[in-house]
């Protein structure tokens, strides 16, 4: 029985210094709290960087959807003779507008006109004044005007600074 005993006791001896330096092993809540609070500060520091950098990469990409439009009416144009009138829309560029033979679309990948990068449709006018036709993204705030990244982006503007670089 001695043994017995004298084997529990080296068991538990084993067990509370095990135990001891699992404890020892952890993080203090203090510590915890301090990597947290760098973490926090630092996220401060950055998020609004990051933040900025989406906005303006949406504005890029409404810009290129535009000069793809725009490809793509200049297809119909040669197809058709003309581009589509504002009722028609962009629409045209993936259905066959009424009667038009001539029509050899799809003129956009995947059938469908996709919306801005800010979930709103781009808005179609045609003709308009000094352009035979006009493609507008409202913005962020999908509303006309407004700055920054809630300013419109017009592919009559984006031809006019592409015109005015070269």
């Amino acid at each position: 029985m001695r043994k017995w005993v004298i084997l529990f006791g080296a068991r538990r001896a084993r067990f509370d210094r095990s135990a001891r330096a699992a404890a020892q092993a952890g993080f203090t809540l203090v510590e915890m709290l301090v990597v947290i609070t760098i973490i926090g500060l630092i996220m401060a520091l950055v998020g609004p960087r990051v933040l900025g950098y989406l906005g303006e990469s949406k504005v890029k990409a409404a810009k290129i959807q535009i000069e793809s439009f725009s490809s793509a009416l200049d297809l119909y144009y040669l197809d058709m003779g003309r581009y589509p009138g504002s009722s028609d829309g962009l629409a045209a560029l993936v259905q066959r507008p009424g009667s038009a033979q001539e029509w050899n679309g799809p003129y956009l990948k995947g059938g469908v006109v996709p919306n801005d990068p800010w979930g709103h449709s781009y808005v179609y006018r045609s003709p308009v004044e000094h352009a035979p036709y006009e493609i507008v993204s409202f913005g962020s705030d999908g509303q006309e005007g407004g700055t920054g990244t809630a300013a419109d982006i017009s592919s009559i503007q984006a031809n006019t600074q592409a015109n005015a670089l070269h």
